[in-house]
């Protein structure tokens, strides 16, 4: 890859970055436009996935895209909705190049957009930071491959691996600025998940609090097996104004499920498990037909444990400090019941950081590894 190439397309895949977690179901795409050396036009995907950013960058450029290269941080679509796709704006625009670092896993795209493009006789390149590209479009590619989102488990524990005392106190472990990167995770997922307990007990708000970005907060999400969430959480009471789902058994009491809707959160009905509780699979297929790309769940242990043992977690952002608070502390997973070394699950650190003395450690499992940063 020439340094030209190397240069546009990290800019492209900064803007597909920049807008994580507001796209979904749809990718964030960026694009960017270049004539004679000049950047003419430049796009992100919108919030809900519409319009795309290749349709941003050409609205910016008109005519000077005719003849221009065109760096998309994913294969442009070729599936038409009223009555274009990307590729043929594309087409139409006179571009003369595309650059794109990886094929759309979309089955109606998957190819088809390249194809539509060199058909036109626009050279087309693929494969510029594709490592890259798959980091930034893992969760899509999770939903569209196995039907579920990518799932990242957020842990702020101690070094002993608690995440509270004995007496329930959790507030804070870790510093000021590792929580701003907390919030940060949350600012580029699609929704955030807890279990009923951490409900409950905490009563969280689960919104990205960091300054001006109050309106990126993701979807809260609460697993709540018989629907015993109080009405008067904080959850609940916000639900008008956040997105708010709670995701229960099937047989869970119907008028619960009335009063829950009759105050605008959304209830999703599951099966369950062998333990009585939804299950974990059920519910991870359930957020994926809904469109969820990306889910960070943040607790509890049981949860937590849950989605582990059905290998369901795909990254874990450990948030640790450098304190001990004993075996009667609350532990961040419940229920894995490993016997041996040999059961215990293995995972590969992907990244590191520190803010004075708090650490994040980050991890995937199995296949899910990454060379990019895996908390964008």
């Amino acid at each position: 890859m020439n340094p030209v190439d190397h240069h546009h397309m990290t800019a492209a895949l900064v803007l597909a970055r920049r807008n994580l977690g507001s796209t979904w179901p749809n990718p964030s795409v960026g694009c960017v436009l270049v004539r004679g050396g000049v950047v003419v036009g430049r796009g992100t995907t919108a919030p809900g996935g519409r319009p795309h950013g290749e349709a941003v960058a050409l609205d910016m450029a008109g005519e000077r895209a005719s003849g221009a290269t065109a760096y998309v941080a994913l294969e442009p679509c070729a599936h038409r909705r009223n009555g274009s796709s990307c590729s043929d704006s594309l087409v139409r625009a006179g571009v003369e190049r595309v650059v794109v670092p990886m094929t759309d896993p979309d089955p109606r795209t998957s190819g088809r957009g390249i194809m539509r493009l060199r058909e036109a006789g626009i050279d087309v390149d693929v494969g510029a930071l594709a490592d890259e590209a798959h980091d930034i479009h893992a969760g899509f590619t999770s939903r569209i491959i196995t039907g579920r989102p990518l799932v990242t488990l957020k842990v702020a524990a101690s070094l002993d691996g608690r995440i509270a005392t004995a007496t329930g106190e959790s507030q804070w472990i870790t510093g000021r600025q590792a929580r701003r990167a907390a919030h940060g995770l949350r600012l580029h997922h699609d929704a955030v998940l807890i279990g009923r307990g951490t409900a409950d007990i905490d009563d969280p708000l689960l919104t990205c609090r960091l300054d001006g970005l109050e309106h990126r907060s993701p979807v809260r999400i609460v697993a709540d097996s018989n629907l015993g969430l109080s009405r008067k959480s904080a959850l609940v009471a916000s639900a008008g104004d956040i997105p708010t789902w709670i995701v229960c058994g099937r047989d869970a009491d119907v008028a619960r499920k009335e009063a829950l809707r009759n105050a605008h959160v959304d209830v999703i009905e599951v099966d369950r498990d062998h333990s009585g509780r939804v299950s974990p699979k059920a519910m991870m297929a359930a957020l994926g037909s809904r469109g969820l790309t990306r889910l960070l769940v943040e607790g509890g242990a049981m949860l937590a444990g849950s989605l582990v043992r059905d290998d369901l977690v795909d990254r874990v952002a450990w948030f640790h400090a450098p304190l001990l608070l004993g075996h009667e502390a609350a532990a961040s997973l419940a229920g894995l019941e490993v016997e041996s070394l040999t059961d215990a699950r293995r995972w590969r650190v992907l990244f590191h950081r520190t803010w004075g003395q708090d650490g994040l450690t980050v991890l995937a499992s199995g296949d899910n590894a990454s060379a990019c940063s895996p908390v964008s």
